[in-house]
């Protein structure tokens, strides 16, 4: 071969997704990731590093791994050997790379694994690594980033590297009882002990594209159990519809991305400052009556303005999270990280669509268990994170069925109510079109609660009730203005705190000015709350819904034979 055509050979590079020939200079211009196919290629712990850090802010952490053969292992080479030989090749010291730097000017410490090293296996020293940065993070309350490839456990030091497992573990839970915000991205593969730790334990799960990870490779599972397994089995994608992972983000996006989670670390920026022009309407004697009925069809209608079309309109930046960590992504449950007024916040909603294909496809905004249970994980995020939790509800209820009963529909909601009542940090629910029974309810639990002014909120729907009380659908209009479902009943009773005023005729006339008005009243509401710590919000919002229907019995309390009081007539 020529000098010449083995240089014209090195120019080009073959996809391993695809197939297809690309030119290597362009390729490593696009972060190796191919054009035609999108396949994301490996990068080494080094070149991860130069792709998401600052230059210039990189600086390795004081660690250095020696050689540990606990066992003396030997098959076709003696362990210490594989060692030395993964260490001349990949110029690495172990499978994880420590270091300290930033990202868009936010500091973090980030442990990086190297596949190259040894498949990136995880042994003693790989797992003390993670684990000495974790403890980094924890004594500097700074974030920490773990970007994992892996095989698995390390074989050649046995029951050892599965004992790191349980060490890295550790080390997470104790960042996440300081309050410390940990972030994982799953690069390609990342299987067995690293998946069943540290890896998947993390507040925020992120992958690229078509990444794998999994307890069992295929290969194990085809061998072990002899069952096929679906398309895609285990890829980030397929994680993502299972609601096991947070999001799949394409490599060229993963900085800014990364930025805006660890910009909630920086704490709450300037803070909420007095909003102007909150419209709020506290006096009921200031909303006129209307036709109920009218309010229904508002509510339901098919233009009005979405939990993302108003927190887009809202917030500086979000960041959708998506997932229960246990067995789905329920579609008709939103949520995220934004920034509202410089502050950062967690963001929650039902989300019905617009149009048919997808009303369809977000099952019209009823959640499924795995919706109240995603919501449930972002608001303990929240909790630990110090983040005030904002809430819209729109729903005709919790999905009814056999798939929502067999997974615990109940249960899921009541969980979301015990746990709303027990938030150490500000919550603001608003009512923006429909609130139907304990699905609204399951997001509702809030210090302050306010309504759009067609909203309506509800036991059952106007449909429910004529059937079962009326025996007649057909008398949905006055089942509804017998229930008083309106805005203006909803503020009489003290349902809700506020009446929000809609544009026009109504939000869906205007949903950018809809989501204007939103942003003021809610920045207001958590200036209002910013005064209470963690046990007076408790407090607040115990006491709010504590006193509904009180006034219903006649007690007098009387001392128990403890010492405690009790109700009696």
């Amino acid at each position: 071969m020529t000098a010449a055509r083995g240089q014209a050979v090195a120019d080009w590079t073959r996809c391993r997704g695809c197939g297809v020939l690309l030119y290597r200079r362009r390729f490593v211009r696009d972060l190796l990731v191919c054009r035609e196919c999108g396949h994301h290629a490996p990068l080494t712990a080094m070149e991860r590093i130069d792709l998401l850090m600052d230059p210039g802010s990189v600086t390795p952490l004081p660690f250095q791994a020696g050689v540990f053969d606990p066992l003396e292992f030997t098959d076709a080479l003696p362990y210490a050997a594989r060692l030395s030989e993964a260490r001349a090749r990949t110029g690495l010291d172990e499978a994880v790379v420590c270091v300290r730097g930033t990202i868009e000017g936010h500091p973090l410490v980030a442990a990086v694994m190297d596949f190259g090293f040894m498949g990136g296996s995880l042994g003693s020293a790989a797992g003390e690594l993670v684990t000495l940065t974790a403890e980094v993070a924890l004594a500097e309350r700074v974030p920490l980033l773990l970007v994992t490839a892996s095989g698995g456990a390390r074989m050649q030091e046995g029951v050892l590297s599965l004992m790191q497992m349980a060490k890295t573990s550790q080390a997470l839970a104790a960042l996440d009882e300081a309050g410390v915000v940990t972030i994982s991205l799953l690069t390609d593969p990342t299987y067995g002990g690293v998946a069943a730790s540290f890896a998947s334990l993390t507040d925020v799960i992120l992958a690229e594209p078509g990444s794998r990870m999994g307890f069992a490779g295929p290969r194990v599972i085809r061998q072990t159990i002899g069952q096929e397994l679906p398309p895609g089995f285990q890829t980030a994608e397929f994680l993502l519809g299972h609601g096991l992972i947070d999001d799949i983000q394409p490599r060229r996006a993963l900085r800014g991305t990364l930025s805006r989670l660890l910009s909630v670390a920086a704490g709450a920026g300037p803070g909420h400052a007095p909003a102007e022009d909150a419209p709020r309407i506290q006096d009921p004697g200031r909303l006129p009556e209307h036709d109920v009925w009218r309010a229904v069809k508002l509510a339901r209608h098919p233009a009005r303005p979405t939990t993302l079309d108003l927190l887009y309109g809202m917030l500086d930046w979000f960041v959708e999270l998506h997932g229960d960590r246990q067995s789905g992504d329920c579609p008709a449950v939103v949520g995220g990280l934004g920034s509202l007024d410089g502050a950062p916040v967690m963001v929650i909603g039902h989300q019905k669509g617009h149009g048919d294909k997808e009303l369809a496809a977000r099952n019209f905004g009823m959640s499924l268990p795995a919706g109240s249970r995603k919501a449930a994980r972002l608001m303990r995020l929240a909790a630990k994170w110090n983040l005030p939790v904002i809430t819209f509800i729109d729903t005709p209820g919790a999905h009814p069925g056999v798939e929502a009963e067999q997974g615990g529909q109940a249960l899921a909601i009541a969980e979301n109510l015990r746990l709303m009542s027990s938030l150490p940090v500000p919550v603001v629910s608003v009512v923006t079109g429909e609130g139907g029974s304990g699905g609204a309810l399951a997001l509702g639990v809030a210090n302050r609660v306010y309504a759009l002014a067609n909203a309506i909120y509800s036991v059952i729907s106007p449909e429910g009730c004529a059937a079962i009380l009326w025996k007649d659908s057909a008398a949905a209009p006055q089942a509804a203005k017998a229930l008083r479902i309106g805005s203006r009943d909803l503020l009489r009773h003290g349902v809700v705190d506020a009446v929000v005023p809609e544009p026009g005729e109504g939000a869906h006339t205007d949903p950018a000015a809809m989501a204007e008005t939103l942003r003021a009243v809610v920045i207001e509401a958590l200036r209002e709350l910013s005064g209470l710590d963690g046990a007076g919000l408790v407090k607040d919002r115990r006491r709010r819904f504590r006193g509904f229907g009180a006034e219903s019995c006649r007690t007098e309390l009387v001392p128990s034979a403890v010492g405690g009081p009790y109700a009696a007539w």
